[in-house]
């Protein structure tokens, strides 16, 4: 496969996701990476962690990107696509590794989590106009990016400016901001991140990052200073999350009471388990109820995907009046029991 890769046409898919992704190292026991013996592989990247959710909850996906000409990049190219995420458009770089990472058993909120990046120089490092197919990324009815691809180099922010430029065809763009303060060489990435998001159609933030990026408290704060987005959610934590739409002003849905096994890919499959709804045009509380089940697959699990709940007993879920919504509780197995008509009663109990 060659570098850049023939422009050629392309099906249009449900969801296009642009951007990095790695091989993860979970480690085999809790404790500093110095001290942990060994490791398991996985996959880690927020936009593809959205393309393989999406897919596995029956949508059609495709992933886009730069992995190395290696056996790490064999390994990712593999597992993205046996969710049945389309993978056509990944190029290969021989020139450039696929990156990589390790991090501890801990939550991330805690200090004692550590995270070791390699991937500096890496094959998706180097993306860009020039070897990346348009075409590819534009064939979708939604195109989701985020802002950690704006920080990997300036080829890849240009290629996110170029993506997010208005114009007649576009497809809705989806951009979660995902600040992440070690990745930018300089104190500008919080404005790269705002003037990216207000390009954009729809927009995922959390709280606790728009503070730390922006300055701003409060949700309502967020949305005035992200008012050309026609969608603005705003994630809470535990708190749930608030939508904030041009056209029918907020709404806020509480999360669900989970048993959380590891905090850890719950933002990702947030933004896919919304984004699902939207492709349904389901109206907004029911796109964030959603957004809160897939979290909560993600969350009961050790890693950073899930199987998601089938769409008949999401549907049951998220159509529970608010008193029961309000004592819904989730454990580790909830998606994968047998389900039944009764099951939705079944979990609505007082946490």
């Amino acid at each position: 496969m060659t570098s850049t890769g023939p422009r050629i046409a392309h099906d249009v898919v449900d969801v296009v996701a642009l951007g990095e992704s790695m091989v993860t190292f979970l480690p085999s026991r809790p404790g500093r990476l110095a001290d942990v013996p060994s490791f398991e592989r996985a996959i880690g990247g927020a936009e593809s962690n959205v393309a393989c959710a999406l897919a596995a909850a029956g949508h059609s996906a495709r992933w886009i990107s730069r992995v190395g000409d290696d056996g790490f990049g064999d390994h990712l190219v593999e597992a993205i696509g046996s969710y049945g995420v389309d993978v056509a458009s990944v190029r290969r770089d021989p020139a450039r590794p696929t990156g990589v990472y390790f991090r501890t058993a801990g939550d991330r909120a805690t200090d004692a989590h550590e995270v070791a990046y390699y991937r500096a120089g890496s094959a998706a490092s180097v993306m860009s106009a020039a070897n990346v197919d348009p075409a590819a990324a534009r064939a979708g009815r939604v195109l989701h990016l985020s802002g950690i691809t704006a920080a990997l180099s300036r080829d890849c922010l240009d290629l996110l400016w170029e993506l997010t430029e208005p114009r007649a065809g576009r497809p809705l763009v989806s951009f979660d901001v995902n600040f992440r303060e070690g990745l930018w060489a300089d104190a500008h990435g919080p404005r790269v991140l705002l003037d990216l998001a207000r390009r954009a159609d729809l927009v995922f933030v959390g709280a606790d990052e728009a503070e730390a990026a922006w300055g701003l408290r409060g949700a309502a704060g967020v949305a005035e200073a992200l008012s050309e987005p026609g969608l603005v959610v705003v994630k809470q934590g535990g708190g749930g999350a608030v939508a904030f739409a041009r056209d029918s002003g907020a709404t806020h849905v509480r999360a669900p009471h989970v048993d959380i096994v590891a905090a850890v890919g719950a933002g990702d499959a947030f933004a896919a388990g919304f984004l699902s709804a939207t492709l349904r045009g389901l109206p907004v509380r029911d796109r964030i109820r959603h957004g809160h089940l897939m979290a909560a697959a993600v969350l009961t699990t050790p890693g950073d995907l899930a199987t998601p709940p089938a769409r008949d007993h999401a549907d049951r879920l998220a159509a529970l009046d608010d008193t029961a919504w309000g004592t819904l509780r989730l454990g580790p197995g909830w998606t994968t029991r047998a389900q039944d008509p009764h099951r939705a009663e079944q979990e609505v109990r007082t946490p």
